[in-house]
């Protein structure tokens, strides 16, 4: 079992103190941007987002003009983060108020809360000043409503995720028309602002005209009182993962730990989700007792009671999850296992370990997963996420399958990594010595943004170009393959930004590459423990000083992973890995193909010949194949 990374926090307290308002540092930080019509807030779970939120709709209600705040959660559960809060007490200029007939996450009928949703936006009584609802009530309720009705509303969107831009998501089109055909406000909230399947939330035009407030993993975890570490860490095995799982009890078994089961129609399940609970509860210890909240007592080889919560079976979860509700100490609980639940809108923040079985589809659930352990609080100092995957079986008919969840796992991990380590910002080096903080890096040959759209793409869309970056098929299999620094940083990355950001010029992606394949690069670059200054790149350690455009380029940003991969998959699997990778290698998207030809170009130029299909170099190999494609359409045109 390998640990992939672990990140140290050096617990500021800064997100977790208030200031004399009663906000934490990211609350305040949103605060500071109360006017803006349309705010979008990036911040981990337990940030604060919901209060931020808060303060920011009793401005706009008291000084902004605003008549009526709207406020949509994903699932009715996260309902009660919004519930009525006293915020006077800490110092702040207004209570939160919401009457118990404007919240629509209760149980209800569509069709009532639809009628509720109109009769408030109807309404002139000074106190239907604040609904919520969920996502779905807001899609059916704008199907009798036009865009003008919300005028002089704010529409806050929680889990903005849930967003996407595609002709079938009805949100995204609610929200387009909104923005469009309204003087609404429009207040967007995540903790991920990139979603599982690669779909951008917003069409650029839309995404522009939104201010935005980022506050990162990082920051929020180095803001914390008491957890001081987190790390991720990955076992492969073959058979059944309850036989794995025997092996990994004493890893948890002591700590408070979410359990989170595959779906069933997931390679990894067994198909019987609730035989999995049984042999799960098995291999934890002994069956004693289920009380009347729901909850099982498990007795463990060492004689401890464990009090467990099922939300895997159905019958029975909503005792439970109201148990899960109302408790506030430690030892309330010690575990849950779940399925698709206690991801979003879940709150224990005694959680220190996640055991995820399989890969998730989404990296957003790998992040919503994370976030419940991430929460500061005095019974941890470390938050560990370990994920159970499934290795290629090569007498099995599901070898791709396999092959895939690897790759995509480590990727997410990969992905994990950069979003919880610490911010660097990169800039160009000349000739004179330059002044630095200690989350600058200077780099030789790094180009200057030379557009506005260049210089926004770098400082606030990072972490989503990562993302996709990460999620694009060549690039997994490249990486699991141990694939050339070169090939992955001068071909494939360039060829997923010119995907996501179609309106940039060749000039316009090179330099977004440069920034991006720097931060990937040195983000996961191993430090050294004497030296701060150094840092060590392809098996050796580099001067910070030393750092070029053209050393980061031909280094592998994702060598760690492979060589986790190779440490603990055997060689069958390995050679399994490489077999995906040849199938792909070669595979080139028409914008790849606008994006290598001027390579080939400068490839002839330098060398004066067109590159080699038999070539050593993997870099060389790519370029004749593209040119070999281009001739191909250029031929067919011809015709």
């Amino acid at each position: 079992m390998s640990k992939v990374f672990e990140i140290k926090y050096g617990q500021k307290e800064t997100s977790v103190n208030l200031n004399s308002l009663g906000m934490r540092d990211m609350q305040a930080r949103v605060y500071e941007k109360r006017n803006s019509q349309h705010l979008l807030v990036k911040a981990p779970p337990a940030s604060g987002k919901s209060r931020a939120l808060m303060f920011v709709a009793l401005d706009k209600l008291n000084n902004q003009g605003i008549k009526k705040v709207i406020i949509a959660v994903p699932e009715r559960s996260i309902g009660k983060s919004f519930k009525s809060t006293k915020l006077m007490q800490f110092g702040y200029y207004w209570d939160w108020v919401v009457k118990d007939d404007n919240n629509l996450t209760t149980v209800g009928s569509s069709q009532s809360k639809v009628k509720a949703f109109i009769d408030f936006i109807k309404s002139t009584d000074p106190s239907d000043d604040i609904l919520i609802v969920t996502h779905a009530t807001l899609r059916y309720a704008t199907e009798y409503l036009d865009s003008s009705d919300f005028d002089d509303c704010l529409i806050a969107i929680d889990e903005f995720h849930h967003v996407s831009q595609e002709d079938n998501s009805v949100l995204g089109s609610t929200l387009r028309d909104i923005l469009r055909n309204s003087t609404a406000h429009v207040f967007a909230m995540t903790g991920s602002y990139f979603r599982g399947d690669s779909v951008p939330i917003l069409e650029p035009t839309d995404e522009q005209l939104f201010d935005r407030v980022t506050y990162t993993y990082y920051e929020q975890l180095e803001g914390y009182k008491y957890l001081k570490s987190f790390s991720m860490v990955y076992k492969f095995y073959r058979g059944q993962y309850i036989d794995a799982l025997r092996d990994l009890v004493d890893e948890f078994i002591d700590k408070k730990t979410i359990i989170h089961i595959p779906n069933v129609n997931s390679g990894e399940s067994t198909k019987d989700k609730y035989g999995e609970v049984d042999r799960i509860l098995d291999v934890l210890g002994t069956y004693l007792k289920q009380d009347d909240n729901g909850i099982i007592y498990i007795k463990t080889k060492t004689g401890r009671i464990l009090k467990i919560a099922d939300l895997v079976t159905e019958n029975g979860r909503d005792k439970v999850t109201a148990y899960l509700s109302e408790m506030d100490k430690v030892e309330e609980l010690d575990m849950i296992i779940a399925l698709g639940m206690a991801k979003e809108g879940f709150d224990w923040p005694f959680a220190e370990y996640a055991l995820t079985i399989g890969y998730r589809s989404s990296l957003t659930e790998v992040v919503q997963i994370i976030g419940r352990v991430t929460r500061d609080s005095f019974n941890k100092t470390e938050a560990v996420f370990t994920n159970l995957i499934a290795e290629p079986d090569a007498d099995s008919d599901e070898v791709q399958f396999a092959v895939n969840n690897i790759m995509k796992a480590i990727t997410a991990s990969l992905l994990m990594e950069s979003v919880l380590s610490p911010i660097f910002k990169f800039k160009p080096k000349d000739q004179e010595d330059n002044s630095q903080n200690s989350s600058e890096i200077f780099l030789r040959g790094l180009s200057k943004p030379s557009t506005q759209r260049v210089k926004q793409i770098i400082e606030e869309d990072m972490v989503e170009l990562k993302a996709s970056i990460l999620q694009d098929d060549v690039v997994q299999s490249a990486i699991l393959a141990g694939a050339d620094g070169k090939t992955i940083n001068k071909q494939l990355i360039p060829r997923v930004i010119a995907t996501m950001y179609p309106d940039l010029t060749q000039q316009e992606v090179e330099e977004v590459r440069q920034y991006t394949v720097a931060d990937l690069t040195l983000t996961n670059a191993e430090k050294d423990k004497d030296n701060n200054q150094l840092l060590k790149m392809a098996d050796k350690f580099i001067n910070i000083d030393d750092l070029n455009i053209d050393l980061i380029d031909s280094v592998n940003p994702f060598q760690a992973a492979y060589e986790v991969i190779s440490r603990d998959v055997d060689a069958k699997t390995l050679q399994l890995i490489a077999r995906a990778f040849d199938a792909k290698k070669f595979e080139f998207t028409n914008d790849e193909l606008r994006m290598l030809y001027p390579q080939i170009k400068e490839f002839q130029r330098v060398n004066g010949r067109s590159p080699k299909r038999d070539a050593q170099n993997l870099e060389e190999q790519r370029l004749y194949y593209a040119l070999a494609k281009l001739a191909q359409i250029k031929q067919e045109r011809n015709q």
